[in-house]
């Protein structure tokens, strides 16, 4: 009696047998070594000195050498730079600079330098009186009085003239008159004195304009003598000499005058009422006798 085929031998009659897979290469075939890699054991061959490949080429004939990037722009290659003439070097110490033509001298020395000479002495101008003074006067004195040394010989060393106005308490107009006429006479301004106390006798109180005065040194001084002597005194009504006991004991000399007009530098149209002033010599002499020698060979006319 015959089988009965099953769904399941129909299914697998139905499908076609696969083919059998290509031979693949054995998983333990062993592959060859790099040629490049050495072997495990054997020992690492040194490796190639970088100094000899880092060495900078030589310039090739036909090409010039490279310019030296550190120098300036526009500057040679290899070529210093010169430092510049004009530049002092940067330790040295900076030159003071040259005054301008024209400023005052005494400026270039600093504030604590000395004041400039009057125009008239940088000019080589020396006063007569001064002249006479310095080339006769002092040769007699040192004969006269022995001096050895030079600079014991007495000498002028200021003029101060005072001039007191009382009436300025009720007008205050006559002190301004008065400043402008003994700055004429002076030739630099004067200062304003004032009471110093107040007396009720004369309406008078302290701090109140009463007068003026103006101190002369140098060359001021000597041309002032100079026109005092010769041109003001001779114009003094009666003269007859000034006195020799007008000295304080110490080589200073004053004097009184009544009238100021006497001086050619006052106009006298200018002037309401004429006013007196005191003029005083102070000298280096010490004593009464070589300071009356010194104002005589000067030219000063003592009474006898």
């Amino acid at each position: 009696m015959a089988k009965k085929s099953t769904p399941e031998d129909q299914k697998s009659a139905a499908k076609p047998a696969k083919p059998p897979a290509p031979d693949k290469p054995a998983a333990a075939a062993a592959q060859p070594p790099a040629p490049d890699k050495p072997a495990a054991g054997a020992a690492k061959t040194p490796a190639p000195d970088k100094s000899a490949a880092g060495a900078a080429k030589p310039p090739t004939p036909d090409r010039p050498a490279a310019p030296d990037k550190s120098a300036a722009p526009g500057a040679k290659a290899g070529a210093a730079k010169p430092p510049a003439p004009d530049k002092p070097a940067a330790g040295a110490a900076k030159a003071p600079a040259a005054p301008k033509p024209g400023a005052k001298e005494g400026k270039a020395a600093g504030r604590g330098g000395p004041p400039p000479a009057p125009r008239r002495e940088r000019d080589g101008y020396v006063p007569r009186l001064k002249k006479l003074y310095l080339e006769e006067v002092v040769p007699r004195l040192r004969k006269e009085f022995a001096i050895k040394n030079q600079m014991a010989v007495p000498r002028l060393e200021k003029i101060s003239l005072n001039m007191g106005v009382g009436e300025a308490i009720q007008n205050i107009k006559i002190l301004d008159d008065a400043v402008e006429e003994l700055t004429s006479l002076a030739g630099q301004r004067p200062t304003v004195t004032r009471a110093q106390k107040s007396i009720a006798q004369f309406k008078l109180r302290a701090g109140m304009p009463i007068g003026c005065r103006v101190t002369l040194r140098g060359q001021r001084m000597w041309e002032f003598l100079d026109r005092f002597i010769s041109v003001a005194l001779p114009r003094v009504r009666d003269f007859r000499g000034v006195s020799p006991k007008s000295f304080d004991g110490r080589g200073n000399y004053t004097m009184g005058i009544r009238d100021h007009l006497i001086f050619p530098e006052v106009d006298y149209n200018k002037v309401e009422r004429p006013k007196g002033m005191n003029i005083t010599i102070i000298t280096t002499a010490g004593n009464d006798e070589r300071a009356l020698y010194l104002l005589r060979e000067l030219g000063m006319p003592f009474s006898r």
